[in-house]
């Protein structure tokens, strides 16, 4: 029998479970570069390179535009039933993708991929929001970032294995998809949308969640309306969007075109490819835990101005150089560790971010969380199709540094736009 002195730990196993469907969702967001620059995949369907970029592009046009409409029905209708819904949905999308026989069907099959996965991380933000103690949202956050951060490292090599070892490309969407709607099962299972309402959380454990929030109870009358008017008038809020929308620029290019600057310029087959851009992606994922303390650490001691701003603006200014150092490495070791730095940076102010959106978004939480990824998603849509028209214009001798240092530019500008975020100015005051 449990001591009801002491906390349960069902907070542990929330964000466990939060954890596993970022991974999940990278997973299946990420695999998409592999299958396509596969020799499998490029034996049995002919796109054009503008299809490529178009399909690629495509999953984050519909997650980005479904981003406030998922976020919406999250605070509105709960986590728990629309979480599974999400999970379940995008996993089908991804089965489909392994479906595919041409451009319209894998745009297709990508496209409801994005608009499926677009409701998680608005959800989950306000899931963080009761589920971790106040003063550690910002490791709580890194947490849930760490698993999706993992999910995209895993993606490129263990995709490339199972292509390789089944000799099809369309078994890593079969299986992929499949595991998803396992997931989803487990997700319903385990979660509830707030502590008050798990039959396994003791009075202890509520308490510990309570500290510091005042009234600890579920919402009984959830927003209805996106505060539209709100969000276009808040100045914090705009940088905050401008942070997400250059800092995705920068960062797709590790997710999207790595893989092909890898086989086109270095040169390597499949599995080298995607044994340098999984550990590039893995080195990245040891920033996010460390980001998380240190946005903590330094809110509690500098105040959430400087506690969120600083981790934001620095990394961003440190990935931009870091991607000029690794153009000039050649031998696979040295890429991974030099694209890994890159992934380190971008990635240690994550955790920043993530609780800054939560520091303003008041009782709009999934909304307001859910309109930032939109504007984020915007910068990784538009990605493919500037780094190709960037390369065409500018890359006479097919080196895509071009490519890169426009990425390397983008990050540049996230970290300006960061100076100016403030976590202490919220973008509705409370009641409103």
């Amino acid at each position: 029998m449990s001591d009801p002195a002491r906390p349960t730990k069902v907070r542990h196993e929330i964000l466990a479970t939060a954890t596993m469907v970022a991974f999940l969702m990278y997973l299946d967001r990420i695999c998409l570069a592999n299958i396509i620059s596969s020799d499998s995949f490029q034996k049995h369907v002919e796109l054009s390179d503008l299809e490529i970029d178009w399909v690629k592009g495509g999953f984050f046009w519909a997650y980005a535009l479904a981003q406030v409409p998922a976020g919406w029905l999250s605070d509105r209708f709960g986590s728990r039933k629309l979480i599974t819904i999400y999970i379940a949905t995008w996993s089908v999308f991804t089965a489909m993708t392994s479906f595919s026989v041409g451009f319209a069907t894998l745009l297709l099959a990508r496209l409801g991929c994005g608009l499926a996965e677009a409701g998680y991380y608005p959800a989950s933000s306000g899931l963080l929001t009761r589920w971790a103690h106040v003063e550690s949202r910002g490791f709580a956050s890194s947490l849930i970032s760490w698993g999706g951060r993992l999910g995209g490292a895993v993606a490129p090599g263990l995709t490339a294995f199972v292509i390789l070892q089944a000799g099809d490309w369309r078994w890593a969407g079969w299986l992929y998809g499949l595991t998803g709607v396992i997931v989803a099962a487990c997700y319903w299972r385990v979660f509830r949308e707030h502590p008050r309402l798990h039959p396994r959380c003791n009075e202890a454990e509520l308490a510990l969640l309570a500290e510091g929030r005042g009234d600890f109870l579920p919402v009984k009358d959830p927003p209805r309306r996106f505060p539209l008017l709100a969000a276009c008038r808040s100045r914090n809020l705009w940088m905050a969007n401008g942070v997400q929308f250059f800092t995705n620029i920068g960062w797709a290019f590790l997710i999207l075109s790595l893989p092909d600057y890898l086989k086109k310029v270095k040169m390597l087959d499949d599995g080298q490819a995607g044994l340098i851009t999984t550990g590039a992606l893995s080195i990245g994922i040891l920033a996010l835990p460390i980001g998380g303390l240190m946005t903590d650490y330094l809110s509690k001691r500098r105040g959430r101005k400087l506690g969120r701003m600083l981790p934001m603006s620095v990394t961003k200014f440190g990935a931009a150089a870091l991607y000029l150092l690794a153009l000039q490495m050649d031998s696979a070791w040295s890429m991974a560790i030099a694209f890994g730095a890159v992934t380190f940076c971008a990635d240690l102010g994550l955790p920043a971010m993530w609780t800054l959106m939560q520091d303003i978004s008041g009782r709009h939480q999934a909304q307001l969380f859910g309109w930032g990824n939109m504007w984020g998603n915007f910068g990784a849509a538009l990605m493919p199709l500037m780094f190709t028209a960037v390369l065409k214009t500018f890359d006479t001798n097919n080196d895509f540094h071009e490519g890169v240092w426009l990425c390397a530019a983008a990050f540049v500008a996230a970290g300006v736009f960061a100076l100016f975020v403030n976590a202490e100015k919220p973008v509705m005051q409370e009641g409103a």
